[in-house]
């Protein structure tokens, strides 16, 4: 006799197999939107300290908690970074425009600082191949005459997409509002409802806002510091274009070790070499000394725990994050791998644990 069908685990495997493709379908209609809906996750998460001291000040209006607090965001953040942004695309701009017409004379600058070189120095160079500058000259200007040409195909594309902008950028702002309103309930929502033990769902959510907040914190604002305070150095100093060199500065302050010195030091380099000596070394001393010294005063100011995530690997993570998803892979990279070995962190513990039981059990026996 054929046994009975099981016609309650079909049921249960049916209707998850539709909750795994409603939930696909649903990833495939907002992904256009993707990037407005994690910048705003990440800014409910920052503020929610803010919003919940303006709530507790207010007392039982969420709704114009969470509306003083999207006012905040848009003044403090938003509309400076907008200015920002536009200074640094007209210096970008400036300087393809000098590269172009030749105002820059990259062989001149190296033939002044070659010149000041010591003696042994410059017969190593012209034994090793790098005294001549004028391949190395040809290769820059095709650089800076492709980037040209991609900068204004982006410039076409920035504005044939003002919509489209605009579209994402409301989107980010109405989700932002409901998330810091409705933040709390969502998360613990969706702690509840995930199909993982209570325990295990809540270190994973706590490691997940402690990384978020940390590399923020520990990055994003770190680096800014630095570059205003490298821009501020270029100021003082009368180099050109302090803003977009004060952005590049804050990039690569992302990078552990070496830092915005990747800027600092050849500008300052490049002033001694030309006679500006006071400018040099101003810009020596202020780069080891304040903008080096932010990182290690800041850092464990604003993070004020450790992530628990090696610097070697905050690296790869943050520049495989970059390279693959854009900006918004300074914060998704190093999340993933701090959730990365957050999980297997658990799995070992659970292992051990169980096999700990069992060899108790065993001895029992």
């Amino acid at each position: 006799m054929s046994k009975p069908l099981n016609t309650g685990s079909i049921n249960q495997g049916g209707f998850l197999l539709f909750l795994a493709a409603i939930t696909l379908a649903l990833i495939y209609v907002v992904w256009p939107f993707a990037a407005p809906l994690l910048w705003a996750t990440l800014a409910a998460i920052m503020f929610q300290p803010l919003y919940q001291s303006i709530l507790s000040r207010l007392g039982d209006r969420p709704n114009w908690a969470a509306s003083a607090t999207l006012l905040i965001i848009t003044v403090a953040v938003l509309l400076p970074g907008f200015f920002i942004g536009g200074m640094v695309v007209d210096e970008a701009s400036g300087l393809v425009s000098a590269f172009q017409r030749g105002e820059i004379d990259i062989a001149s600058w190296f033939n002044t600082v070659f010149a000041a070189l010591p003696t042994s120095v410059q017969g190593w160079l012209d034994e090793s191949g790098f005294a001549d500058i004028s391949e190395l000259q040809n290769r820059a200007q095709q650089f800076i005459g492709e980037s040209a040409g991609l900068l204004a195909q982006q410039a076409v594309a920035i504005s044939g997409g003002v919509f489209g902008f605009v579209l994402a950028f409301g989107v980010g702002l109405y989700v932002t509002y409901f998330l810091l309103r409705d933040g709390k309930k969502i998360g613990s929502t969706i702690m509840h409802d995930l199909p993982l033990d209570t325990d295990i769902a809540r270190r994973l959510s706590e490691r997940f806002l402690g990384i978020v907040r940390a590399t923020v914190k520990g990055s994003v604002v770190v680096g800014l510091v630095q570059g205003t305070l490298g821009a501020i150095t270029f100021w003082i100093v009368g180099l050109p274009s302090v803003v977009l060199f004060g952005l590049v500065m804050a990039i690569f302050s992302l990078l552990p070790a070496i830092g915005a010195g990747i800027v600092w030091l050849p500008a300052a380099l490049w002033l001694l070499a030309t006679g500006s000596i006071w400018e040099g070394l101003f810009v020596i001393f202020s780069g080891v000394v304040i903008i080096g010294m932010a990182d290690n005063v800041l850092r464990p100011i604003l993070v004020g725990r450790e992530t628990g995530i090696p610097d070697w690997i905050i690296l790869i993570t943050t520049l495989g994050g970059i390279a693959t998803l854009g900006l918004a892979g300074v914060v998704l990279g190093p999340l993933v791998a701090g959730l990365f070995l957050a999980g297997w962190s658990i799995a070992q513990e659970h292992r051990v644990s169980g096999e700990e039981k069992a060899e108790a059990q065993s001895a029992d026996a």
